[in-house]
């Protein structure tokens, strides 16, 4: 018997903390963090389930049944649609611990699975047997099965191998009533019977299905769109007869609201050894989509289209990629790519199409056969997702329309009436997506954040809706409906299919426990949108935002849930979420919070509007979230949108801090440069204080880590040696001058880095020079959100410089990667305008040897090499200049791909850091350096990595740039 209870949060929550495995979460930072998927929409629920096992899944259920609380399945929440989240309701987060391949089967070409199982896992698991999973949405690093199955996705391979649908076997199945069952493919006549026999709630259930499809023959066979991508609705024709009364296949694509998914097997396809690329170029995407049909029946594995204002707002957020010099002439391009066997075999199959292609006097063709290459080209085309929620020009774009499809041959002609109708709602988008199948990814710029904005949202949905219904399509070909297109569904289907949902989700789920409020008695397309809440005033920052027009409520708002910062294989971002695999901890979640806080900040008098964290800048939802940050700028490359965390966790501890009192780190690693002058006059002294019992009572005082190694302080600065070695060795009057910035790392820490960079630059050339006094680039206090003081610092440090007598366009050399990008990219933020000469000047030590010294002669320097990259360097400054300087030095390097060192500056000494810290480390760099030989060159230029590495990665050494040449120079 169902008990109403007056605070169903605290006691339900309470009685699954009781009993679960799993982790229950019920406050305010996880529920903000699950209030959003990658749609349009915020729900907030009622709390958040991470089950252990299925026990805590059936479990969960029970309760939530009793007291009468939705439930809400979530992979990796990359939903567009808004299906993964839910008000009121209790998100259970399957990725978190039900990610297991359980089987690959490579006889039946089969594969058993969780729920929560990542498609790239489940891709890794099959490759040995030369065998995959055949959808591949372009989130597939972090996309779910049971997700895909939940919304039957597709990707750029479903030409070849088809939707989710088509590629299931057997489900596994939780009813909200908590009965089990697997349901499978196809059922002889024999087999129903037997179904409807069984006792129970599941023979029940079988009989209910069966007839309701018998009553309702006709109408489930004329009302439902035949088209390659029709995931809008119910796929009620999956139990006709004539489709073998496919259960499986009729709940691929309900969106958990008919049933939680405890299992899936499902099919696998033979992945072709070798690959090839065809691109062709056309005048425009109408041209490119009417072309489709005749390449079809070549049998290409995708026919991907991306138009020219794609490639425009991927400029506008980044470098150029040197993939998009593969790409012939024109202003869309059909990705055309083949399979075989062998490499001549795909070759010559891409042969056969690129012929075809040519047969069109305006289309333009290239080949790509290089795997490198492919795959640049190809992440150009997955990055779209977030490469289009910025327009050229600036402009945000938002989904809502962005997963339309028809039948392929009539794709031109919809593209073109859809253009139109844009154009007659003054709105602009970038359209892209799988021409072959017909669908379309469109993000449109709707003026969500204008008055009347909502409005001109609900009427382009509704004419675009009749619109594709006119060309036989689909409201959506692969994302779902959610809240963001189900309120749409009777424009697409008669009266009588719409009711025909309503009584199939019954049949499940007849207490509506399940994703109430999705497809079925929907939820308005125009409620619930996440911007409407966002500050009307503007808030007063302490950083300008230049890039979101001088809100940081429009910089969060970048993140649009893509979830990229949730991959925890590869890249920069997110150390953090990488270390301890919470959602709260990912670049994403933070975004979350920060949006969540910046709720009625800022709103007029008497409009104050509410949330989950209501405290502002005092919020310790954030402030925990964002302590776990290690403002390693990963994400303001990495992702693509350019969420710059780091930036925004300093305008936080601004905010939090302002005139209370801060951290014990906070004083003493923020101020450490100040530390560090004062220990410059008696090194040896303080070197047997912090080696003496005073030391572990000096690391409590200062919140350092008792399990951290204090440095030893050189008894003499850089500053100091290079006052000597100038008066003995001036330099010559020909020499050009170069300006070397003493970083208050390696000046008071470790001046042999500084000293050899001296002797190498010397060596080529040029008379080194220093500035008048001390120099700062201010980081220890901007990141830690001292930023008066942090101006302070730059403002002098630029006095200094002044004071140099040097020519103004002297060159700047920075031995730090961290100071270096804080000079170029920070310093503008602080000063403004009079930051940007030393930002324009200011280089790294490879970047200025390979531009002011490209020709000079270099020492050989044949040996083998793994480089760590500091991670602000990857972010800020690129490393495409060591690349080169080391290919003249002839140095066979290998760059590992291990992310953030895990200290970053004073992250990893501070207390409560330690193990994320040595996590993070110990994720890829650590067991690198300790594997490499004993004659292999560890490389770091960042202080923080070689720090790093000596103190965790057992008595390994890890040398600068500078030091290795400067060796070699020596012998």
């Amino acid at each position: 018997m169902s008990r109403p209870s007056a605070a169903p949060g605290a006691a339900l929550a309470r009685e699954l903390a009781a009993v679960l495995r799993g982790e229950v979460r019920f406050g305010a930072a996880e529920r903000t963090v699950y209030s959003h998927d990658a749609s349009n929409y915020r729900q907030l629920p009622l709390g958040v389930v991470k089950p252990a096992d299925l026990d805590d899944v059936r479990t969960t259920l029970a309760l939530c049944r009793e007291y009468r609380v939705p439930v809400v399945p979530r992979g990796a929440g990359t939903s567009i649609g808004g299906q993964a989240i839910g008000p009121g309701a209790v998100v259970l987060d399957f990725r978190r611990h039900l990610g297991s391949v359980l089987e690959i089967d490579p006889q039946a070409r089969t594969a058993r699975v969780q729920p929560g199982t990542v498609l790239d896992d489940l891709q890794r698991a099959a490759k040995p047997y030369g065998l995959r999973f055949g959808p591949d949405p372009s989130t597939h690093s972090r996309c779910t099965i049971g997700g895909m199955i939940g919304n039957d996705s597709c990707g750029s391979h479903s030409l070849a191998w088809g939707r989710t649908a088509d590629n299931v076997e057997r489900l596994e199945l939780l009813l909200a009533d908590g009965t089990e069952l697997t349901v499978g493919g196809r059922l002889t006549a024999a087999e129903r019977t037997a179904l409807r026999s069984a006792p129970g709630r599941v023979g029940q259930l079988h009989r209910e299905l069966q007839e309701f499809t018998d009553r309702n023959l006709a109408t489930i066979r004329q009302g439902m769109p035949q088209l390659p991508r029709r995931t809008s609705g119910y796929p009620l024709d999956a139990l006709l007869p004539e489709q073998g009364h496919d259960l499986a296949r009729a709940l691929t694509g309900t969106e958990g609201t008919c049933a939680l998914l405890l299992g899936a097997t499902v099919r696998l396809v033979e992945d072709p050894p070798a690959r090839a690329l065809v691109v062709a170029g056309y005048p425009d995407e109408g041209a490119a989509a009417d072309a489709v049909p005749a390449l079809l029946p070549l049998g290409p594995l995708t026919a991907e289209g991306m138009a020219a204002d794609l490639i425009a707002a991927l400029l506008a957020a980044g470098p150029r990629p040197p993939a998009l010099d593969r790409l012939p002439a024109g202003e869309c391009w059909l990705f055309l790519e083949t399979g075989g066997a062998t490499a001549l075999e795909a070759y010559q199959a891409a042969r056969r199409l690129a012929d075809a292609v040519r047969r069109e006097p305006s289309a333009t063709v290239a080949l790509v056969t290089d795997p490198v290459e492919q795959r640049q080209l190809w992440a150009v085309r997955e990055a779209g997702a977030g490469i289009v929620t910025r327009l050229p020009g600036g402009g945000e774009a938002w989904p809502g329309w962005e997963d339309s499809a028809v039948p392929p041959e009539r794709l031109g002609d919809y593209l073109r009436d859809l253009r139109a109708l844009l154009r007659l709602h003054s709105l602009r988008g970038v359209p892209y997506g799988h021409f072959g199948d017909g669908c379309v990814h469109l993000r449109i710029d709707f003026p969500l954040d204008e008055p009347q904005g909502v409005l001109v949202f609900r009427e382009f949905l509704e004419q675009a809706a009749d619109l594709v219904v006119s060309y036989g399509g689909s409201l959506s070909g692969e994302h779902g409906d959610g809240q963001a297109r189900s309120e749409l569904l009777p424009r697409m289907y008669p009266p009588e299919v719409i009711e025909l949902f309503g009584e199939f989700k019954r049949i499940w789920d007849p207490g509506n426990l399940l994703n109430p409020g999705a497809l079925v008695d929907p939820r308005p397309l125009d409620a619930d949108l996440r911007f409407v809440t966002a500050p009307r005033h503007p808030l007063p920052l302490a950083l300008p935002y230049e890039q979101d027009d001088g809100s940081l409520a429009k910089a969060v708002h970048r993140c649009v849930g893509v979830a990229k910062c949730v991959d925890p294989t590869t890249g920069v971002m997110c150390p953090s979420y990488m270390a301890t695999s919470e959602e709260r901890h990912s670049t994403r979640g933070r975004a979350r919070l920060l949006a969540e806080m910046l709720r009625g900040m800022g709103a007029p008098p008497g409009r104050q509007v509410g949330g989950a964290i209501p405290d502002g800048w005092r919020s310790e939802e954030v402030r925990e979230a964002l302590d776990l940050c290690l403002s390693c700028k990963g994400c303001a490359s990495d992702c693509p949108v350019h969420v710059d965390m780091a930036t925004y966790k300093t305008e936080f501890l601004y905010q939090h801090y302002r005139h209370r009192p801060r951290p014990l780190a906070h004083y003493s690693m923020g101020w450490l440069p100040l530390w560090l002058r004062a220990v410059a006059l008696a090194p040896a002294a303080a070197n047997s204080l912090v080696r003496s019992p005073a030391g572990a009572l000096l690391k409590r005082l200062g919140g350092i880590d008792r399990r951290r190694v204090l440095p030893v302080f050189p008894p003499e600065t850089f500053t100091r040696w290079y006052r000597r070695h100038r008066a003995d060795h001036p330099a010559p009057t020909s020499a050009r001058p170069v300006l070397l910035w003493p970083d208050t790392f390696s000046n008071h820490l470790q001046p042999n880095v500084l000293r050899s960079a001296v002797e190498v630059l010397e060596h080529l050339g040029f008379d080194v020079r220093l500035p008048d006094g001390p120099v700062c680039c201010g980081l220890t206090w901007y990141s830690t959100g001292q930023l008066g003081t942090a101006r302070r610092v730059l403002r002098r440090s630029l006095r200094t410089l002044a004071d140099a007598g040097l020519p103004a366009d002297t060159p700047v050399v920075g031995l730090d990667p961290s100071c270096t990008a804080t000079l170029r990219e920070d310093l503008p933020r602080l000063l403004g305008a009079d930051g940007h000469p030393l930002a324009e000047r200011a280089r790294t030590f490879a970047e200025f040897i390979d531009e002011y010294a490209p020709d000079a002669p270099l020492p050989r320097i044949p040996l083998d090499a793994v480089t760590q990259t500091h991670c602000h360097q990857h972010a800020v400054l690129g490393s495409a200049a060591d690349r080169r300087v080391e290919a003249r030095l002839g140095l066979h390097n290998r760059v590992l791909d291990s992310g953030c060192c895990g200290l970053a500056g004073n992250f990893g000494f501070e207390s409560g850091h330690f193990e994320v810290s040595e996590a993070i480390a110990e994720r890829v760099l650590l067991p690198e350096v300790r594997a490499a030989g004993p004659k292999t060159v560890v490389l770091a230029d960042g202080f923080s990595c070689r720090t790093q590495i000596a103190q965790l990665a057992d008595g390994r050494r890890a040398l600068h740039l500078a030091e290795l040449i400067a060796r070699e120079l020596r012998t």
